[in-house]
């Protein structure tokens, strides 16, 4: 018998080869694994919501200070405060009656009010019966004490002091005091009929006069410049602008550098400290109000001019070694000499004391015959000739191997001179007292106005940053600066200008201290791109599959819950 089965079997196999193949679904999840899926995933997101999140939120948050944004602006735009300056002037009138004093005080305090153009800074004369005058012979270096020890807001006593014999009135200021005598003749007394005299006319004349550059100069640093006062001429202003160019800028503590160089072994020593206490020490005695000074000292031997400084050349007319004008801002060598550029955190002033090889001896500036000059912003040198006395071991002149105080009396009252210069001191009037008084007032009002801009530019980072982290810290320094900015103001308008520049120093410090707050400079080179750089790395692997497990979750709930709702 024969069978089929050998044949139809490749058919079968080609049936079934043509059929796609199906795969059994998996079997369906118990309740229970479906419960403990659903656990695990919940569990994972409350730890993430609950425990995570709040973590990351508090480790990561930035803190930022409550700031009073408005007031901080309003200090910047010049709407919290404008800075007035008046000066009290005592009027003693020894030889004159009551009456007559009066008279006079009115007639003269109006004429300097017909000449005031400058609202912001204004004369107020009173009348004293002459015991706060200073004497006629108080004229010595006890003087220059007088604003560190005297601490009456009176700017002037003007004395006035009848003469015989003379036709029109003159003046006399006292060179180391706060006093200025006013010599008349006996019939120009006013009479209390008149309503103007030639004396009222010359005391209010002599009065502009003298704080005439303190006005201008006070209405340059208010405004920028001096075109509101018709009476300020075009060499005063330039004068200001060049005298604020070349001066420091303003510090709470100033280090001055003292050095000797010379090209040789010999000067090898000098009596440093006494030409200090000498010349400088009363001066920075007086500047107490303002800064703070610190002083150093060097000796330099075998200190060479630098390779590319043009060299002296030999002037047989003025029978001297010279040196050009264009050539002086390469005559120190910074590069050799050890010259600190700062010490701490104040800027250093630098005075070079440089005293020449006896082969160039004597030393100047060739177009004006000077031993002296100013680096603007930087210090001032001085070019000592002492007198070459005796020979060295080859016979030749040689400079002298200590130099003394008295040779050192030229050299350091220059350097004096300099100091006030970089200081930012005005040159007018002469008397000395007179000018660091003026001194006080100009820093008063710069340093207010730096203060407030300072506030102003903070305000204006913390809005437009708003990433960046406020510490405590500069909130408090803020509130510091803008109780001290009110003060300074207050004490300016009462006329209390000693007291009103300790308040803006306090205002400066406080204020730069808060805008240059490290943790909120940091922050600022940090920006948000930069965090979610860092974040993807890390979260990218563990966040993807929590997401895909919860929208997978998500969806099987809402299919059951569909099923549900059809079913019934």
């Amino acid at each position: 018998m024969t069978t089929k089965t050998g044949e139809d079997s490749p058919q079968a196999s080609a049936s079934q080869l043509d059929q796609p193949s199906v795969k059994p679904p998996p079997p369906p999840e118990s309740p229970a694994a479906l419960q403990t899926r659903f656990r695990v995933i919940t569990a994972f997101w409350a730890v993430i919501i609950f425990l995570g999140f709040p973590i990351w939120w508090k480790t990561t948050s930035i803190y930022r200070a409550s700031l009073p944004i408005e007031e901080m602006v309003d200090w910047a735009d010049g709407k919290a405060c404008r800075p007035v300056f008046p000066l009290e002037i005592h009027l003693a009138t020894p030889s004159m009656q009551s009456l007559e004093a009066q008279n006079l005080l009115r007639t003269t305090q109006h004429t300097l009010d017909d000449l005031n153009e400058f609202a912001a800074h204004h004369l107020r004369l009173k009348l004293t019966d002459g015991s706060t005058a200073a004497h006629n012979g108080e004229e010595s270096a006890e003087g220059l004490k007088y604003l560190a020890e005297d601490t009456a807001d009176t700017a002037l006593t003007v004395r006035l002091l009848p003469q015989e014999g003379l036709a029109a009135p003159r003046s006399e200021l006292h060179a180391a005091t706060t006093q200025l005598d006013i010599f008349y003749p006996p019939n120009q007394v006013p009479v209390p009929s008149s309503s103007n005299s030639p004396l009222s006319a010359f005391i209010a004349a002599e009065l502009q006069r003298l704080y005439s550059e303190e006005k201008a100069t006070i209405a340059y640093i208010l405004s920028g410049n001096t075109a509101g006062l018709d009476s300020t001429s075009p060499q005063l202003a330039e004068e200001i602008d060049r005298r604020l160019r070349r001066s420091m800028k303003y510090a709470e503590t100033y280090h001055l550098s003292f050095s000797l160089f010379t090209p040789g072994s010999e000067p090898s020593s000098w009596d440093i400290e006494a030409a200090v206490n000498e010349y400088v020490s009363p001066l920075l005695q007086a500047f107490s109000p303002i800064s703070n000074f610190t002083v150093d000292t060097q000796v330099q031997l075998y200190a060479n001019f630098a390779p590319t400084a043009p060299k002296p050349e030999y002037d047989e007319t003025e029978a001297a070694w010279t040196l050009k004008k264009e050539g002086l801002s390469a005559f120190v060598n910074a590069a050799e000499w050890p010259l600190n550029p700062s010490i701490g955190s104040g800027p250093t002033i630098n005075f070079i004391l440089y005293v020449p090889d006896p082969s160039q001896s004597p030393l100047i500036v060739k177009e004006n015959r000077a031993s002296s000059w100013i680096v603007p912003q930087w210090g001032g040198v001085f070019l000592l000739n002492p007198p070459l006395s005796h020979t060295d071991n080859q016979g030749g002149p040689s400079n002298p191997a200590h130099l003394s105080q008295d040779s050192l009396r030229p050299a350091f009252m220059t350097f004096s001179h300099q100091l006030l210069t970089l200081l930012g001191t005005p040159s007018t009037p002469a008397s000395l007292p007179l000018r660091l008084q003026t001194s006080i007032r100009i820093r008063a009002a710069s340093l207010l106005l730096s203060a407030s801009s300072t506030m102003g530019s903070l305000a204006r980072l913390t809005e437009s940053l708003p990433s960046i982290p406020i510490p405590a810290t500069v909130a408090t320094s803020v509130a510091t600066t803008l109780s001290h900015l009110s003060s300074s103001c207050a004490h300016l308008r009462e006329g209390r200008f000693g007291a009103a520049l300790a308040s803006a120093r306090v205002a400066e410090t406080e204020a730069e201290r808060s805008f240059f707050e490290k943790s909120m400079v940091g922050q600022v080179y940090f920006p948000d791109e930069h965090k979610v750089a860092v974040y993807l790395p890390l979260l990218g692997p563990i966040g993807v599959p929590l997401v895909v497990g919860l929208l997978k979750e998500l969806k099987r709930i809402a299919a059951r819950r569909k099923a549900k709702g059809a079913a019934s």
